[in-house]
C-alpha cells in the first residue's frame, strides 16, 4: 500500500513540475521568435523571472521522491539515461544563468548570446524530459544487473523522439498562454495568436502520440483492465479542448488553466498505465524495476509520508500566494526597477 501511494506521489510531483516549469520551458523556446524588440524581450523575461526559480523546486522534490522512495530506480535511471539527464541539467543550469547575467552588460552581443543560451536552455530539457518519460514508457534495454544495455542514440528511437515534441508543443502553447496573461497590446495579441496556431500542431502531434502509445508500448493494458481509470485520458481530451475555447474567446487565464490541466492529466496519462512498473525493461520484463522492488523500506516510507503531509501543502499554499501576489501585468514601467530583468 505505502509502495503504491509513493508511486502516485511521484508520478504527481513531476506532473506539477511539468504544469509549472513547463510555461517557462515554452516561453524560452518561443522568444527568439514572439519578441520584435528589446522591451518585448524584457517583458517576456519579467513575466517568468519571478516563477522559474520557484518552479523547479517540483523537479528537486521530484528528484528527491524518487532517491528516497524507490532509490534502486533512481540508481538505475540515472544510469541508464545519463546522457539525456546530464543535458537536461546542463540546459538548466545554462537557462538559470542567462535569467542573471543578460542584463549585466549594456551590449547588443552580450544579451544576444544569453538569449541563445536561455533558447538552448529551455527547448533542450523541454525535448529531452520528453524524450526520457517516452523512452520510460516503452522500455529501457536494462538487463537483470539494472546495467543500460544501448547509449543514448538508443533513446533517440522513433517513439522517443515523438514524446519529445509532445512535451515542447505542450510547453509552447503553455508558455505563449502565460505571456498572453502577463502582457498587453500587441504582444498579448500575438501571443495569443501564437497560441493559437501552436494549439493545432499540438492536437497533431497529441493523436499521433496516443495511436503509437497503443503500438508501442503497453500502457493501455491498465485501462482496458479497468475501464474506469479512461476517465484521466477523456479529461486530457476535454481539458485539450477547452484549451481552443478560451483561447477563441480571449479567455487567457481560463485557457492557461485549461493548459495545466491537459499537462497534470496527460502525464498521469502515462504514470497510470506504467503501473506497477517504474522503469520497465524492453529486454526482459523480469528485469523491470516496479514500485514494489525498488523501494525504500516500509519505515522509511512511513517517515517519509508524515515529512510530505506536513511540507508539501506549506509549499503549495506560499506558490500560489506569490502567483497571487504576482498576478498582473508586466508593463513597461515594470522595466525600470532595479530588480527587473
Amino acid at each position: 500500500m505505502l509502495e503504491t501511494i509513493w508511486f502516485l506521489l511521484w508520478g504527481i510531483l513531476w506532473a506539477v513540475y511539468f504544469m509549472l516549469d513547463g510555461f517557462d520551458l515554452g516561453l524560452g523556446t518561443l522568444n527568439p521568435f514572439i519578441s520584435r524588440n528589446e522591451t518585448e524581450k524584457r517583458i517576456l523575461y519579467n513575466s517568468m523571472g519571478p516563477f522559474w526559480d520557484g518552479n523547479e523546486v517540483w523537479l528537486i522534490a521530484a528528484g528527491g521522491v524518487t532517491f528516497a522512495a524507490f532509490p534502486t530506480m533512481y540508481a538505475v535511471m540515472f544510469s541508464a539515461l545519463y546522457s539525456p539527464l546530464l543535458l537536461i541539467l546542463f540546459g538548466l543550469i545554462i537557462r538559470g544563468v542567462a535569467f542573471e547575467f543578460r542584463g549585466k552588460i549594456d551590449n547588443e552581443g552580450w544579451r544576444v548570446l544569453w538569449d541563445i543560451c536561455h533558447f538552448l536552455g529551455s527547448f533542450g530539457p523541454a525535448l529531452l524530459f520528453g524524450v526520457a518519460f517516452a523512452n520510460i514508457f516503452q522500455g529501457i534495454p536494462i538487463d537483470g544487473r539494472g546495467v543500460f544495455q544501448g547509449s543514448i542514440l538508443t533513446l533517440l528511437n522513433p517513439y522517443g523522439i515523438l514524446g519529445g515534441l509532445l512535451f515542447v508543443m505542450l510547453f509552447l502553447v503553455h508558455g505563449a498562454l502565460w505571456l498572453a496573461i502577463k502582457s498587453s497590446g500587441d504582444l498579448e495579441a500575438r501571443a495569443g495568436r501564437t497560441a493559437g496556431r501552436l494549439w493545432w500542431a499540438l492536437l497533431v502531434v497529441a493523436v499521433v502520440f496516443l495511436v503509437a502509445t497503443f503500438f508501442s508500448t503497453n500502457l493501455y493494458a491498465n485501462y482496458f483492465a479497468n475501464p474506469v481509470l479512461f476517465v484521466v485520458p477523456l479529461v486530457t481530451v476535454s481539458a485539450l479542448l477547452a484549451v481552443r475555447w478560451f483561447i477563441a474567446i480571449k479567455r487567457w487565464w481560463k485557457a492557461w488553466f485549461a493548459s495545466s490541466l491537459t499537462i497534470v492529466t496527460a502525464t498521469l496519462f502515462g504514470i497510470i498505465g506504467l503501473y506497477p512498473n517504474m522503469l520497465p525493461s524492453s529486454l526482459n520484463p523480469k528485469y523491470s524495476l516496479t514500485a514494489f522492488n525498488s523501494a525504500s523500506s516500509p519505515l522509511t516510507l512511513k517517515i517519509m509520508l508524515v515529512v510530505a503531509l506536513v511540507f508539501v501543502p506549506i509549499v503549495i499554499l506560499y506558490q500560489a500566494w506569490g502567483y497571487y501576489l504576482l498576478r498582473g501585468k508586466v508593463t513597461e514601467e515594470d522595466l525600470a526597477s532595479d530588480e527587473a530583468y
